[in-house]
């Protein structure tokens, strides 16, 4: 719309709310294009046909657990945590299965409310499980983030970001640079099994500040695990 145009169709507006229209205008003309892939993915249901993820699942559950793949399924998530597309970096696929754990059932004297074999889940969520179980296989790279791309009905798939902490492009890179231990900095050795990626900071409640989340910090365990 041109600006002339919208000052006449809106010319009984003033004030505050003619700089507040004119502020969406500008905000709509100005979205690009990773916005819209990022709220096609907010509602996968809706914004991908129900035959392309059915295939898609059916084709990923076919392939090995761990798969490298040569592009990020969701660009926008990948580029938020951190992905760049050169020398040294690794995307890798893994699924990991649903629900909680699977326990049998003790043949011993006790109330059968008491024999814990359902409702029991683990401490982690299963994005951090499939952090670390990447991060064991293949231990020359360093976990970086991951994000969520898919599920059926037995499991969960992600995408893991991985980088080589000894490649010459990611130890001179600006952000990169500072994972590396070439560059005298070790506090990211095993940064997946120490919940230092985004899945194990949400994990342990460090995105929580204020009310409730006074034995958060510095750590769970520093706070005899009162925290959860």
């Amino acid at each position: 719309m041109e600006l002339a145009e919208f000052y006449r169709v809106n010319r009984l507006i003033k004030g505050r709310q003619v700089a507040k229209v004119l502020k969406e205008q500008v905000f709509i003309m100005t979205k690009g294009v990773y916005h819209y892939v990022g709220e096609t993915w907010k509602k996968p249901k809706a914004g991908l046909p129900h035959m392309f993820r059915q295939e898609r699942m059916a084709a990923w559950r076919r392939e090995p657990v761990f798969t490298r793949v040569e592009r990020p399924t969701r660009i926008d998530a990948a580029r938020r945590l951190g992905y760049k597309a050169k020398q040294g970096v690794v995307v890798i696929r893994t699924r990991i299965r649903r629900g909680g754990l699977r326990k049998g059932k003790v043949h011993m004297k006790r109330k059968p409310s008491k024999a814990g074999v359902s409702k029991i889940t683990m401490a982690k969520n299963t994005q951090r499980i499939a952090e670390e179980r990447v991060s064991r296989h293949y231990p020359n790279l360093e976990v970086l983030n991951s994000y969520w791309v898919g599920q059926d009905g037995k499991h969960k798939f992600f995408e893991v970001i991985m980088i080589d902490t000894h490649h010459p492009a990611i130890i001179k890179d600006k952000q990169l640079g500072v994972f590396s231990q070439a560059n005298g900095n070790n506090s990211h050795r095993g940064r997946s099994h120490r919940g230092l990626t985004s899945a194990g900071k949400r994990g342990r409640g460090l995105y929580n500040k204020g009310k409730g989340a006074e034995k958060l910090r510095p750590s769970l365990k520093a706070n005899l695990n009162r925290g959860k």
